[in-house]
């Protein structure tokens, strides 16, 4: 079963209208990462305070905090960006619910000219920290979903695998992106059969192969790119997936931050969606 969910701030930074945009869709749970342009990690208490008082009133929950959580280079101090994930788990507190998506840190210095090849080299340190952040969120009663994000170490299907198979903690899960896949220049079919032992969350968007250089600037309507999104959510829904989609179309762009899609296209990537899921004999749930 598949309960949709949105990065509404793909929407506007306006949460209003983020709400108000997810309402016509029918969509009732927010993958929550920022509104009014500030990632929800840095958001005073006063504005957690108005955005829960809000999403109580409309009757919205949220599917994970979307927090930015191990994007960071390797070699950074760990123990400041620990302190991220523990306002993460405070958050989760605040909104009742026991997700946070994380990532699995930059090349050293976040070198744009890093080889892939020289991961090894820092592979023990990533997998000593997403084992620490792990153990923490283990005894907060906590999962992590592990995104699958270009350029951090776990960008490849392997490196995402050994992550978790290393880890092996109920708390670690794998969220699984077919876009970042294409994006990053990997199959995603490879990528979903050997992460999906671990998969425990969706993120839904689509991409064209060959990237900026091959004009391919942003994200398609889900099911018209080259993420094979249909491969994955058939195989999910007969193993008996029952968990969170969340739309994340990044139709008019996106980058290290986030995406934008906007309020008049986001309801067509739902609509494309909802139309995979039937395709795919995939039900949709509430919640």
């Amino acid at each position: 079963m598949f309960i949709l969910s949105a990065f509404a701030d793909e929407i506007s930074p306006d949460p209003r209208e983020q709400i108000a945009v997810l309402k016509s869709c029918n969509v009732q749970h927010i993958e929550f990462r920022s509104i009014h342009k500030t990632n929800v990690l840095a958001l005073s208490d006063e504005q957690i305070r108005e955005f829960k008082k809000l999403l109580d009133g409309e009757g919205f929950q949220l599917s994970a905090i979307g927090s930015p959580v191990g994007k960071v280079p390797i070699d950074s101090p760990f123990d400041i960006h620990l302190d991220k994930l523990k306002r993460a788990v405070e958050l989760c507190q605040v909104f009742g619910t026991p997700n946070i998506r994380v990532f699995s840190f930059y090349p050293p210095g976040n070198d744009p000219n890093f080889d892939p090849a020289n991961w090894p080299t820092h592979r023990d340190e990533v997998i000593r920290r997403m084992g620490a952040m792990a153990e923490f969120a283990q005894l907060s009663k906590i999962t992590l979903f592990h995104e699958n994000e270009h350029r951090i170490f776990g960008d490849a299907p392997d490196r995402v695998r050994d992550i978790l198979a290393s880890v092996n903690s109920p708390a670690l899960r794998a969220a699984y992106d077919a876009a970042n896949y294409v994006f990053g220049g990997f199959d995603p079919v490879e990528g979903w059969e050997k992460t999906k032992a671990f998969t425990a969350h969706f993120h839904i968007k689509d991409w064209k192969r060959g990237g900026p250089a091959a004009g391919h600037e942003h994200g398609v309507i889900p099911g018209t790119g080259d993420g094979n999104i249909p491969y994955s959510i058939r195989a999910a829904a007969a193993a008996g997936y029952h968990g969170y989609a969340v739309m994340e179309p990044h139709l008019r762009g996106g980058g290290p931050t986030g995406g934008f899609t906007g309020p008049d296209l986001f309801p067509l990537a739902v609509k494309a969606f909802r139309k995979i899921l039937r395709d795919c004999n995939a039900e949709e749930g509430t919640g």
